[in-house]
């Protein structure tokens, strides 16, 4: 009995994981992501009309991260919203201590120019305004439903966070 539960185990394992992989990954480890944010910033700023910077905070290691990725590129309602007001990029955290000291204060500095976004788990999702400013932190928790995401509550969030929605008067 032990041997058969254990096996039934490992396959789970297995097939999760390979489900995992099937997602692409979507954080780009090899940059910086402070100057990833800077360059965000200074496109927004120069965008023909005004965009806001969203940071997606997590990394390729966060299942979550790579369906929310996989869910708001297959919806184009979604893919609207986000390319007309946005500038969308993935910002890869790695605060594995195997990195290092330099890594772990790398990772430390990004939380904290980000508002210290970590407290919410990930995905994170940081808004910044076109002076890299934080205007909002948005926990993903919030927009999920069963094993993915619900697009009524990620089209809300992103409507919400329009520079023309904040900027009303």
């Amino acid at each position: 009995m032990k041997k058969s539960i254990l096996t039934i185990a490992f396959a789970l394992v297995a097939i999760i994981a390979g489900a995992q992989t099937g997602l692409k990954k979507v954080y780009d480890e090899t940059i910086n992501p402070m100057e990833q944010i800077d360059k965000a910033v200074a496109a927004a700023k120069s965008s023909s009309h005004e965009k806001y910077v969203i940071c997606q905070v997590g990394g390729n290691w966060c299942p979550w991260c790579l369906r929310f990725a996989d869910f708001i590129s297959k919806d184009s309602d979604i893919t609207k919203v986000v390319s007309d007001n946005f500038i969308y990029i993935h910002v890869n955290y790695n605060p594995r201590r195997s990195g290092g000291d330099e890594q772990l204060k790398a990772a430390k500095a990004l939380m904290q120019r980000l508002g210290n976004p970590q407290r919410f788990g990930f995905p994170v999702f940081v808004v910044l305004n076109q002076d890299g400013k934080v205007i909002h932190i948005q926990d993903s928790g919030f927009l999920e439903e069963g094993q993915g995401y619900d697009k009524a509550k990620v089209l809300r969030f992103f409507s919400s966070w329009t520079p023309k929605a904040v900027e009303q008067k």
